[in-house]
């Protein structure tokens, strides 16, 4: 087994074809191929499933790939610190749930390095991703929310993937909406307001379950739902449809354009989970790298938080 294969592995999981894979590693498919069967005969496992769609990681695989990225990112930080190759790229990850916040502070991040030297990726996408990406190293960094209502869910896959929940801040819940809806001159808005007008969320995909809602109050039965996939298109909605969402009321007007505005959400009665306890998620027992500890300050200084 060699530092190579191990990289052939994690870039294949990643873009879930050989083919792509090959051209991304800039070699022929079949010997490609030929690399990752001489690996598997080594290891006694199968780590890809192959067919005709791409290949997807077996179990084994997924195990496996989990400890070849913990190895491949200590050579690639040995080769950062140590080595004197010109090619390679330092690299840092954040996988969040879909928060403006998030992104403003990893925008202010980059601007701190030459993107020429380094390998940045920022990935807004769904609850279960987040925690699969910090999981199996492919983001260090994974931003997302607790209440009373989802915590000991999350908490409990957490501690499967020996992560660990990092508190940032509490965030009563507020109503998005477009400037131009009919209730948003409102100085707080209930439920019963809201009944004619859709509720806006994230889709989770085929895991979906709603523990994994990045909306807070997900368990309410609403009349009118429509699911969006992206933060544009949700933007889109609400001003096509009048639609809304239920958010921590954290909005960045420089990123999403002064069209929308967060107004208090005024609960109808005691709503469990009403409070978002909003974090970041890590590894246990790690130590945040450079960018990692200068992308928390990045966040902590927009929300306003003391060091």
């Amino acid at each position: 087994m060699t530092l190579q294969q191990l990289h052939y592995v994690i870039t294949i999981a990643e873009v879930g074809s050989l083919n792509k894979a090959a051209e991304i590693l800039y070699m022929a498919q079949p010997s490609l191929t030929s690399s990752m069967q001489e690996l598997e005969r080594e290891l006694g496992i199968t780590i890809f499933y192959r067919s005709g769609r791409g290949v997807s990681l077996t179990q084994d695989g997924a195990e496996f790939l989990l400890y070849a990225r913990q190895v491949y990112n200590q050579y690639e930080s040995l080769m950062d610190k140590y080595g004197k190759s010109q090619n390679l790229k330092r690299k840092f990850g954040v996988s969040t749930q879909h928060y403006s916040f998030a992104v403003k502070a990893f925008v202010e991040l980059v601007k701190r390095f030459d993107t020429s030297q380094y390998e940045f990726a920022i990935r807004e996408t769904k609850t279960r991703d987040v925690i699969l990406d910090v999981g199996t190293l492919r983001s260090e960094i994974g931003i997302l929310y607790l209440s009373d209502f989802n915590r000991a869910a999350i908490n409990k896959l957490l501690r499967t993937g020996n992560l660990e929940f990092h508190h940032l801040i509490d965030c009563q819940a507020y109503v998005y909406l477009w400037s131009g809806h009919p209730l948003a001159q409102n100085k707080s808005i209930c439920f019963d307001e809201l009944k004619d007008y859709p509720c806006l969320s994230f889709e989770q995909g085929d895991a979906s379950s709603f523990y994994f809602a990045e909306e807070i109050l997900s368990t309410h039965e609403y009349t009118r739902t429509i699911k969006a996939n992206d933060r544009a298109t949700m933007l889109n909605l609400m001003i096509g449809l009048n639609g809304y969402t239920l958010c921590s009321g954290i909005i960045c007007e420089e990123l999403n354009g002064d069209d929308y505005l967060a107004v208090p959400f005024q609960a109808d009665s005691v709503e469990a989970g009403s409070v978002m306890e909003i974090g970041y998620i890590t590894k246990q027992n790690t130590v945040l790298s450079n960018i990692g500890t200068l992308y928390v300050e990045e966040m902590k200084r927009y929300l306003g938080i003391e060091k």
